[in-house]
């Protein structure tokens, strides 16, 4: 017989899960596409049109504090000091940072002649827009009156940059503090590349599903079919019949999210046999979306929320309400 502690975490797992039951959408950086990335007018935005949930990503400052940023440190595409002159590449890891410090650089507007100005040429920008604060966000959550919206909160830890951001056990330790202080725990999942970060959340805090993010291709790859790689903390699919489904299950993850040019729906079918929710990444084109629906996936997530609530609607999947609230 289980334990009455094992039993109520089982319980509380499944309830955590229960909305995400139907089909997720998720809203990358808070949808990108419309306002700057991660920041709280872009996640004032989503909650305002209506997803599942707010897709974004952390850090750690050189006094404790969690922001909400993709990458370790400052972006010299999207950060400009007082002077309004765009930092130089390749931007001072927050770790090395101050909050105070971190709070008077602008990130409301693309560098006009980047590659990541290209991509999202119709995003709308907001001039005198910080670097939020995890707090803050969930701040706006409250201010929202929105009780349903999940966080799928990603750590951005590089294991082959360890100089970059704080060791895995530091990392996760104030990450999840700050959650359990802001009583958010039944509302979060936490994703990673850095599986070691993973492992330890599902230590120190198994009530928190773990989602296990895995890119195949292009010119950094984070997983091996053939062998473990920095990324993978010590698990390899040659040991699971080279099947990253079963390498997940066997790592303790309830869900895998992978690189959407990555799946198929067989792969998909044998997720959903081990008892794995399959999210892909990052989808943005109608057709794209249309074809993971059609295959399964459990979720998707989005630089075009307003699209994939589109998209999601023409199939038939009930979409979440909005919750119109400011920045």
């Amino acid at each position: 017989m289980p334990s009455r502690a094992t039993t109520i975490l089982t319980v509380l797992s499944v309830l955590i899960m229960g909305q995400a039951m139907g089909f997720d959408i998720e809203a990358h950086r808070g949808g990108r596409a419309l306002l700057p990335e991660n920041t709280l007018p872009a996640f004032a935005k989503a909650l305002s049109m209506g997803v599942d949930t707010l897709e974004l990503d952390v850090g750690v400052t050189a006094d404790g504090e969690i922001v909400v940023s993709h990458e370790r440190g400052l972006n010299p595409d999207i950060t400009r000091d007082a002077s309004g002159a765009y930092v130089a590449p390749p931007g001072t890891p927050f770790v090395k940072l101050r909050l105070a410090d971190i709070k008077t650089y602008d990130v409301g507007q693309i560098r006009p002649d980047s590659n990541y100005a290209k991509q999202f040429p119709d995003q709308r920008t907001v001039p005198g827009t910080r670097i939020p604060t995890l707090s803050e966000l969930f701040a706006l959550v409250r201010k929202s009156g929105n009780t349903n919206v999940r966080f799928n909160i990603e750590t951005k830890i590089d294991p082959n940059r360890p100089d970059e951001t704080l060791d895995p056990q530091g990392f996760v330790s104030k990450l999840l503090g700050l959650i359990e202080a802001e009583k958010f725990s039944d509302r979060v999942v936490i994703q990673s590349f850095d599986w070691r970060t993973l492992q330890l959340v599902q230590h120190q805090a198994p009530k928190i599903p773990t989602v296990y993010l895995t890119l195949q291709r292009g010119s950094a790859p984070t997983i091996a079919l053939d062998k473990a790689t920095s990324w993978t903390a010590g698990f390899s699919p040659a040991d699971h019949g080279g099947s990253l489904p079963r390498t997940i299950k066997a790592a303790g993850g309830a869900i895998w999210s992978p690189y959407f040019g990555d799946v198929t729906t067989a792969l998909v079918s044998e997720a959903h046999a081990l008892g794995l929710r399959v999210v892909v990444w990052t989808v943005n084109k109608r057709e794209d979306m249309a074809r993971m629906i059609e295959l399964g996936a459990d979720g998707i997530i989005s630089d075009r929320p307003d699209l994939l609530r589109e998209v999601a609607g023409e199939k038939g999947i009930t979409l979440p309400a909005g919750t119109p609230v400011e920045p």
